[in-house]
């Protein structure tokens, strides 16, 4: 009877604790990738009874999913301009909160990128030069900023082979389907990448600034969980991970 009686207990406090665990959707801009599945793995050791799933993309493609009623609890943008139209449109349950500021960066897995400028991009050697698709991922369309600045946009264009979201692109370029590409530094500073190519960065005064947010949407309002990753992200660990991926703080104004 004793040994039935610690199954029935055991299995009653395991009910207790699946009913009482949590589970948010995060999603997520691709530039994230990296980072943000260290930064969730961090947040699971102290919360290892919850369950927190993370979709990566396109900030604008998720600003449109989110409007027409997809089932996310976070939305984290590369730019902070979308997060801030959902919670006018009032599909936030909290203030967009700045989180990082981005860089773009030269990268090549078949070339030297460390000496490469964008003008190495109009060199006949680069048959194919990668971006994320400018018209929703704005990493993209800081390239974009960046080419027509230095007025390369019209020799480059017709090169340009476009990924659905910065990851796509920098992956195009990792197996050979573009010579180069213009990628988020985040990506190129992860492992898989910086064991495989090179990067230069761009200067930051061609395009305006990468200035990320996210946001608690309503789908999360209430949710515990979704509360506590949010102040999560706040915190001096999680800005240790960003740094490391690049990413400057939400105040700097990025202009290295």
């Amino acid at each position: 009877m004793p040994f039935f009686r610690t199954l029935l207990l055991a299995g009653a406090m395991l009910f207790a604790a699946s009913a009482h665990a949590g589970k948010i959707t995060i999603a997520a801009a691709a530039d994230l990738k990296f980072a943000m599945d260290e930064i969730v793995s961090t947040f699971q050791r102290s919360n290892s009874a919850d369950r927190v799933d993370v979709i990566y993309g396109s900030s604008g493609k998720f600003h449109a999913q989110i409007q027409r009623g997809a089932p996310y609890d976070l939305y984290f943008s590369a730019d902070i301009a979308f997060p801030r139209v959902l919670a006018k449109a009032g599909f936030a349950a909290s203030e967009v909160r700045p989180y990082a500021v981005g860089r773009i960066v030269l990268w090549s897995a078949a070339m030297d990128a460390r000496q490469m400028t964008l003008a190495s991009l109009t060199d006949a050697r680069v048959a194919r030069v990668a971006v994320a698709n400018p018209r929703h991922a704005p990493y993209g369309k800081r390239a974009e900023e960046a080419l027509r600045a230095t007025g390369l946009w019209d020799k480059v264009e017709p090169k340009l082979v476009y990924g659905e979201n910065i990851a796509q692109a920098a992956q195009f370029v990792q197996t050979g389907n573009a010579d180069a590409g213009i990628i988020a530094l985040s990506l190129a500073l992860a492992p898989a990448f910086a064991s495989s190519g090179s990067y230069s960065t761009i200067p930051a005064a061609l395009h305006q600034p990468l200035r990320q947010g996210f946001v608690v949407l309503k789908r999360g309002e209430g949710k515990a969980l979704a509360r506590a990753f949010a102040d999560y992200f706040t915190q001096p660990a999680v800005r240790d991970i960003m740094s490391r991926y690049g990413f400057s703080a939400p105040g700097d104004a990025a202009t290295r």
